[in-house]
């Protein structure tokens, strides 16, 4: 079987195993090291911040949740679209802090800065304030649950509103790798821009991990990571590989995709638009996911040309095709993919390229969507 399933079915880049496997010797505990330091000052260095505060955790479920707990007050609560991953797919996590989610209707997966204002106001002329949760964070994904990603216009809408009514604004990137090449939206941007973010590593080449970003700081903190179990002991694992994402890009003749024989270079960007962003990326995170959106994007012509129609478009390594169930289940016979949702009579299937996408298995998948016609 190929998959396509989702962007996290492989171990790690190659370089990522590798500084692994070379950080030999004894390290500090708990994120005091040097990997660490490294990892985080490589970090502040891409998004244009030497003061930056830069915690590592090991999943994104885990990170949210402390973010938003280290954030909000305890009769608070947090603005976030009605798709959102806090919404649908933490098993109430962020209530469990004791935080209400409070979500509003999502438009293709995001949500704007008018409906974030319309709910602020709606609670502020309630008459019953101490009776419903505040809403005083705003979460976005970056980029969304259904591949879409936010404008930079967007996003500066957002801080206004939030500017305007004192509400904080936290970015979750579980996937941030593949909306940088997505979107006009910059590491620099979101650190300019937001209270904080998070940079996905486990569906962004890494084996586990996410990196936080307090581009102000965040007073307290690993207080809050130790309270909810995120403080891991051998956070030099999580330095190690996010040190080595955000190294500069390698040659791509030097790497060897993890379990196969195939190297890197074949599954090169193959877009003008792909090439520029890989060639423009100054990390290998941003170049490898570069990539992967570059496949996806072959995938969705590939349905294109074979007259099935997409949900609707998507810039980055998630694709959502209109199938009948006969057509999902023919190509679900040689390929792996996730079933979404029902839409006027037919499947939604998702397709998801990730940072270790194989050219052949494009290949392939484009020539079964071709015999569907």
């Amino acid at each position: 079987m190929i998959h396509f399933g989702n962007d996290y079915h492989r171990s790690a880049h190659p370089r990522v195993l590798e500084a692994i496997a070379e950080a030999g010797g004894a390290y500090a505990g708990y994120g005091a090291d040097e990997l660490c330091a490294t990892a985080a000052e490589r970090i502040r260095t891409a998004c244009q911040t030497p003061n930056a505060e830069v915690h590592f955790m090991v999943g994104g479920t885990q990170a949210n949740a402390t973010i938003i707990a280290h954030q909000l007050r305890p009769w608070e609560g947090v603005i976030a679209a009605d798709s959102g991953h806090i919404a649908t797919h933490e098993t109430g996590a962020i209530e469990h802090t004791g935080h209400k989610v409070i979500t509003l209707p999502n438009q293709l997966g995001k949500i704007t800065a008018a409906q974030v204002r319309a709910c602020v106001e709606e609670y502020r002329a309630s008459g019953v304030e101490e009776h419903m949760p505040e809403p005083t964070l705003v979460y976005i994904t970056q980029p969304t649950e259904f591949g879409t990603a936010y404008t930079l216009a967007e996003l500066v809408a957002l801080r206004e509103v939030c500017d305007e009514y004192e509400l904080g604004l936290f970015v979750d990137g579980a996937r941030l790798g593949y909306g940088l090449s997505a979107s006009d939206i910059t590491l620099p941007d979101l650190a300019a821009l937001v209270d904080v973010f998070t940079i996905g590593g486990t569906k962004c080449g890494a084996l586990f991990g996410e990196a936080i970003v307090f581009p102000a700081g965040a007073p307290r903190f690993r207080n809050a990571m130790k309270q909810n179990g995120g403080l891991l002991a051998k956070g030099w694992l999580l330095g190690a590989q996010f040190a080595a994402l955000f190294s500069a890009p390698a040659p791509e003749s030097a790497d060897v995709l993890p379990g196969t024989n195939a190297s890197y270079a074949d599954a090169s960007a193959t877009t003008p638009d792909a090439k520029a962003h890989s060639a423009a990326a100054t990390t290998l995170y941003e170049h490898i996911c570069a990539r992967a959106n570059a496949q996806a994007q072959r995938i969705a012509e590939a349905f294109r040309a074979a007259g099935i129609d997409m949900l609707f478009d998507s810039p980055t390594n998630q694709q959502f095709a209109l199938l009948t169930r006969e057509q999902e289940e023919k190509l679900a016979q040689d390929f792996v993919c996730q079933f979404f949702e029902e839409h006027e009579g037919l499947r939604v299937v998702r397709f998801c390229t990730a940072w270790s996408t194989e050219e052949g298995d494009v290949d392939k998948l484009c020539s079964a969507i071709s015999a569907l016609k």
